[in-house]
């Protein structure tokens, strides 16, 4: 069965926000990213969309040097980031990364089919990776062919991997990170994505295992 206009909706938000914790470049505009994270969103729920469209007006209205400067503060540091990217941080309280939390995340991963691309040189549980985890496993409950009983049980093992996911990991720590984000920003642009980051993830943890 093709998806419907709300699930694909879903998977190109996650994926359009997942791609806004990356370091910001011109390509944002140049793909029209923005334009297509409204439509998206608009399909879903009004204030999301009110947030999104938000978002595209701050990185329209701030220059790229000044959102590389927040993007670095909030994220990298240089010492101490105002909104450390990493589940482990979040959900251990202790400052060593790739912790027990991480070896968890990774059998998610694996039991999902998910491989990190080569190209991406940061932890398996940035938050940018994981948005991008949820995405395939939308992608995949979304896009079902037949009713065979084969892939019934197949479809069922994707949905309670999401909520496993969602209840267990990512929902327990994308709140307080998304309030860093929104408290630690000098930028509307920053401000609004953790807000619609937040959003979003409520979103999916109240859809739970019946997103398909």
């Amino acid at each position: 069965m093709a998806p419907t206009q709300s699930e694909t909706a879903r998977e190109d938000l996650c994926r359009f926000i997942a791609a806004c914790y990356y370091e910001p470049t011109a390509a944002f505009a140049e793909e029209r990213m923005f334009e297509s994270m409204f439509a998206a969103a608009q399909q879903l729920d009004p204030a999301l969309a009110a947030t999104a469209k938000r978002l595209g007006e701050a990185f329209a209205a701030q220059d790229l040097k000044t959102l590389l400067i927040d993007y670095t503060r909030l994220f990298l540091g240089p010492v101490n980031p105002l909104a450390q990217p990493y589940a482990s941080f979040w959900l251990t309280g202790e400052k060593t990364l790739m912790q027990d939390t991480t070896v968890a995340l990774l059998d998610l991963y694996a039991e999902g089919g998910f491989d990190i691309d080569e190209s991406f040189e940061d932890l398996p549980d940035h938050v940018a990776a994981e948005l991008e985890f949820l995405y395939l496993l939308n992608h995949r409950l979304h896009r079902a062919t037949s009713v065979a009983a084969e892939e019934a049980a197949d479809q069922a093992r994707v949905a309670s991997l999401r909520q496993r996911f969602l209840s267990g990991h990512l929902g327990n720590w994308i709140g307080d990170f998304a309030q860093a984000v929104q408290a630690g920003a000098e930028t509307a642009f920053y401000r609004d994505l953790g807000a619609l980051t937040q959003a979003f993830v409520a979103l999916e943890l109240r859809s739970g295992a019946t997103a398909h």
